[in-house]
């Protein structure tokens, strides 16, 4: 297989599992109800037939049996046979979903990270619990309470560490911590807090004029951020603004609406929705947007999907923004939130939405388990006819074209197609590169530097410019191969030369991100995004 093709397989499924999150619109609250049946041996049947035969089974059977979860698994039975956006989240599920959406969660302020069997601190959120308790970037947790979580023994995975640290603010946590610099083991009591969750990943300026903004999501607290971001760059001097949806797979539609609505003059159409039981809805601009004379490009792929597309596909069909990058996901349909009694819900699909032009973006796709298969594969389907890498692959439906504000064509059928179409690259990707990436053998040797060098860096090193200087005087690629060699990976010469370049760039902002997080990586990253790259020279 060749590296181009096995690093879609491997990065397709995450991003169309994470593209279902989106989609959110309304929650509204209803509980299942069940017929108290008598004791009858025949009886006629007047209410729900499902619900009916739980509540039979529940009063009525010979044997004990987890009622709970036959519901679960009719439940998940019944939604196999719809569209492939109508899902069912248990309760835990929806717990974890609202924390991104909502914006913050109980926890005690640390990004974190196994390496070599122990958990690293990466970075601590500034003026949350865990700093105030004093706890460092590059510390080593070692116990959580009196859970030992060290060594390969003890060894448990994301969630089970998130677990333990997470709790009801308020509450004390205490981690036991190994400091590489003085030798030794603390104890840190840590309050837990409130902790936000940020949707938009980093905001800088390219250059003297250019802005960049990446956007991950669509949260409650998505449009505060956003408009902070543009804020501060504008203070900075913004003439243009890029907004990066590549990879963002929705959210809460209201909050892209609101963002939308910042571009627009009044009275343009944004969105309609409609569906066989939900008549035309129309959502339009108030006028009253702030950043309507701002000139905005939007940077799209296959993972930008449901809100994100409506973002991109609302400002190109009223010939606001110039539109760069691939074809994006392809989610029109319309979820709402229905909350259960436990907390689980349903997420059921209610009606399409339509962006201004009238097109659906919604692709095809067909009901049943066997639909949702290919639906699931259709990405793949993608890579496989070429589409990621000339844009003449996509072949639009007559039938499906449509005019922009202005006049121009747009096609419908599935997904936004961009104004400027940038093909993914892999040229210098070589499978030396592929095998180091899908390893984590750069990050992790990040780990490594930061050990031996993180005490000057955190006290010289002011920002990701002067990091790049500083880094200047060390062969990091070497250092990179040999760490690599000594885990395993055969070197490759030949291909080691073509990826020189970007595994020293790959390994400079990783470094980078120890010392400024996202502020830091995205900058220095952001020299091998040719999508991002194409954009700045458009523009």
């Amino acid at each position: 297989m060749s590296y181009k093709n096995s690093k879609y397989t491997i990065i397709l499924p995450l991003v169309i599992v994470v593209t279902f999150i989106g989609g959110m619109l309304v929650n509204n609250h209803f509980y299942l109800k069940r017929s108290l049946l008598g004791s009858d041996i025949q009886k006629n049947i007047t209410t729900n037939k499902i619900g009916a035969i739980m509540n039979m089974i529940s009063t009525s059977y010979v044997d004990s049996v987890n009622v709970d979860s036959l519901e679960e698994k009719a439940i998940n039975y019944l939604i196999k046979e719809l569209d492939p956006h109508t899902d069912y989240l248990t309760a835990k599920e929806m717990e974890k979903a609202n924390e991104e959406l909502v914006g913050n969660f109980g926890g005690v302020g640390v990004q974190f990270y196994s390496f070599e069997d122990t958990i690293v601190v990466v970075n601590v959120i500034k003026n949350g619990p865990s700093e105030k308790a004093g706890i460092l970037a590059g510390d080593r947790i070692i116990k959580v309470n009196d859970s030992l979580i060290a060594g390969t023994e003890n060894k448990r995975n994301n969630d089970e560490i998130m677990k333990l640290m997470r709790g009801e603010i308020g509450t004390q946590v205490d981690l036991t911590i190994f400091r590489r610099s003085i030798n030794d083991t603390l104890v840190a009591h840590v309050t837990r807090g409130s902790i936000p969750v940020s949707s938009v990943a980093v905001s800088y300026m390219i250059n003297d004029t250019l802005g960049f903004i990446k956007v991950d999501y669509f949260g409650m607290q998505t449009y505060n951020e956003f408009v902070s971001g543009i804020e501060g760059l504008k203070s900075m001097g913004m003439k243009h603004l890029i907004v990066d949806m590549r990879g963002n797979s929705g959210g809460v539609m209201s909050i892209a609406l609101r963002m939308v609505n910042e571009f627009l003059p009044a009275d343009r159409l944004i969105l309609y929705t409609q569906g066989n039981h939900v008549p035309r809805s129309d959502y339009r601009s108030n006028g009253k947007g702030i950043y309507q004379e701002l000139p905005i490009t939007v940077l799209i792929d296959e993972g930008s999907a449901s809100a994100a597309e409506i973002f991109a596909g609302a400002l190109q069909d009223n010939d606001r923004a110039k539109i760069i990058g691939r074809r994006s996901f392809g989610k029109g349909l319309v979820q709402e939130q229905r909350v259960m009694s436990d907390g689980s819900a349903l997420r059921l699909t209610i009606a399409r939405y339509y962006i201004p032009s009238g097109r659906c973006i919604q692709k095809p796709y067909k009901l049943g388990e066997d639909g949702k298969m290919d639906y699931y594969m259709e990405l793949m389907n993608r890579l496989e006819h070429g589409e990621f890498y000339q844009a003449d692959s996509v072949k639009f439906d007559e039938s499906q074209k449509f005019e922009t504000f202005r006049g121009r064509t747009v096609y419908g059928g599935g997904g936004i197609m961009p104004d400027i179409f940038v093909p993914a690259d892999t040229s210098n990707y070589t499978n030396y590169l592929y095998e180091l990436v899908t390893k984590q053998l750069i990050y992790q040797y990040t780990f490594k530097f930061m050990d031996k060098h993180r005490s000057y860096m955190k006290d010289n090193v002011k920002d990701w410019r002067a990091l790049q200087e500083y880094l200047k005087q060390f062969d990091l690629v070497s250092e990179v191969v040999a760490y690599a060699s000594a885990n395993g990976i055969k070197l490759n010469r030949k291909e080691l030369q073509e990826s020189r370049d970007i595994i020293r760039i790959m390994t400079e902002a990783h470094i980078a991100r120890h010392l400024f997080d996202n502020v830091g990586f995205y900058p220095i990253y952001d020299e091998i995004d040719t999508t991002l790259q194409q954009a700045i020279k458009l523009l």
